[in-house]
C-alpha cells in the first residue's frame, strides 16, 4: 500500500474502548450486569494486595510528585535489560507520556527534524490526536492486509523517516488493534533510521506483558542502551489498574529529562502509586495472566473459527476478528451487556477487536455472537 500523509482534518477526540455511562443509561442497562471486551486488560483482575494498599493511603496528604519509589520498583523490574531509575519516568497511563513526548519534540523540536511523527497504521488513536494537539504532522504507513495478518514494509518506513525528518516514529508492539509483533531486528533497523535524523522511535509495548511472545519483542533493552529509543509500558493494562491510570516509560536519561521538565506535579496519585509497588512486587502475577490469556485466545478463535469468522493471529490480550458489518453486531451485542470494541475508528469498519476475559466470559459471548449470526441468517 502507498505510505500516505494527513495534515489538515480538524482536531477531534480520540476513540477508545470501556463502557461509557452514557450508553449504558439510553440502554437500560446497570455496569455490574455488563461484560466489558472493548477494553484489553489482564482478565485476572488487580493483583492481590491492592486494595489493601490503597486503602491505607492518607487521603489529606500530597503524593510524591516524582513517583520516587515507583520508579525505583520499574528500574529493579528491569535491572535485567540495564535499566536504572534515570532511565524511567512514571505517568498517569501511558497515554500521559505520550502527549509529553509530543509536547517535547513537536512543540520543542531540537536538531534538524521536522515537527512530524511517523505512525504505522492501524494504530492507537492516541498517537494522532497528541501529535495534532501539539500542532504537528501525522505521516502514516498502512500496513499490508491479508489472511495471515497485518504486516508493515520497514524498509518503507526507514524510507519515509529519510524523507520527511519525523521527530518521533511511533510502533504498537503488539500492534492496537491487529495484535501483529514486530521483530527486534525490525525495531532495530527502524531505531537507527530515527538516531540517523536525531529522531526517537516510540515502542509501545502496552500489550506486551500479556504476550506469550513477551521475552521476544521487547524494546526496554534497546531503550536503556540507545538515545534513539523509547518503551512504553502500560501498568493500566498489565495489572488491571484501568480505574487509577499508570503507565511508564524507559529512555536514555536526557529524554527522561526532557518529559519530566513538562510533567505537572502530582499527575501520578497517591493511590496509584500505592498500587504500583504491589503490582511490581507480584510474584507469578503476570504469569497466571499470560496463561489465562492464551486459554482464552484458543477458545474464543475455535469457537469463531466454527462460525466461519476467521480470526488474524495474534500477539496480544485481544482478538481481531472480521465479522463484517462491525458496528452492527457491536449494538446488538451491546444491547445484551456484551461490549466489544468496533474498529471502524481504526479504518477496519468490517472488524470487531475482542479483549480476552477469563474464558467462561468468552464463551458467553461467542455463544452470543452465533445466536446473532443465526438470528440473521435468511430463513
Amino acid at each position: 500500500m502507498q505510505p500516505d500523509s494527513a495534515n489538515s482534518a480538524p482536531l477531534s477526540r480520540p476513540v477508545h474502548g470501556g463502557i461509557k455511562e452514557e450508553e449504558l443509561r439510553a440502554l437500560g442497562l446497570r455496569m455490574e450486569d455488563c461484560l466489558d471486551f472493548s477494553a484489553s486488560v489482564s482478565p485476572l483482575g488487580a493483583p492481590e494486595g491492592v486494595q489493601e494498599a490503597i486503602a491505607a493511603v492518607d487521603l489529606a496528604a500530597y503524593p510524591d510528585p516524582h513517583c520516587l519509589a515507583l520508579t525505583e520498583a520499574a528500574a529493579d523490574h528491569h535491572a535485567v535489560d540495564g535499566v536504572t531509575a534515570d532511565n524511567v519516568i512514571v505517568g498517569n497511563g501511558s497515554t500521559e507520556i505520550i502527549h509529553l513526548l509530543t509536547r517535547a519534540y513537536m512543540e520543542e523540536r531540537l536538531g534538524g527534524c521536522s515537527a512530524s511523527a511517523l505512525l504505522l497504521t492501524p494504530t492507537y488513536g492516541e498517537y494522532d490526536g497528541a501529535v495534532r494537539i501539539s500542532g504537528g504532522q501525522a505521516h502514516t504507513l498502512p500496513a499490508t492486509r491479508n489472511e495471515g495478518g497485518f504486516t508493515w514494509d520497514t524498509a518503507a518506513a526507514e524510507r519515509l523517516i529519510s524523507q520527511h525528518r519525523p521527530a518521533l516514529t511511533f510502533v504498537c508492539n503488539p500492534n492496537n488493534p491487529t495484535g501483529a509483533l514486530m521483530a527486534p531486528e525490525e525495531l532495530r533497523a527502524l531505531a537507527e533510521s530515527a538516531q540517523s535524523i536525531g529522531g526517537l522511535l516510540v515502542v509501545d509495548e502496552a500489550y506486551i506483558n500479556l504476550s506469550d511472545r513477551w521475552m521476544e519483542g521487547s524494546a526496554v533493552g534497546m531503550a536503556a542502551s540507545l538515545g534513539s529509543v523509547v518503551a512504553l509500558r502500560s501498568m493500566t493494562k498489565d495489572y488491571a489498574l484501568t480505574a487509577l491510570r499508570l503507565g511508564y516509560a524507559v529512555a536514555a536519561p536526557p529524554v527522561i529529562a526532557r518529559l519530566g521538565a513538562l510533567q505537572p506535579d502530582w499527575s501520578v496519585n497517591g493511590l496509584a502509586q500505592a498500587a504500583g509497588m504491589v503490582a511490581l512486587a507480584a510474584d507469578g502475577y503476570l504469569d497466571r495472566a499470560r496463561e489465562t490469556v492464551a486459554a482464552s485466545r484458543d477458545r474464543v478463535v475455535e469457537r469463531l473459527g466454527a462460525l466461519g469468522i476467521r480470526c488474524y493471529p495474534t500477539a496480544a490480550n485481544f482478538v481481531l476478528a472480521p465479522v463484517g458489518d462491525a458496528a452492527g453486531l457491536r449494538d446488538r451485542l451491546a444491547r445484551r451487556g456484551l461490549f466489544v470494541r468496533d474498529c471502524t475508528s481504526f479504518g477496519l469498519p468490517d472488524c470487531i477487536r475482542i479483549g480476552l476475559r477469563p474464558v467462561d466470559d468468552c464463551i458467553r459471548l461467542t455463544d452470543a455472537i452465533a445466536e446473532l449470526l443465526n438470528d440473521t441468517k435468511p430463513a
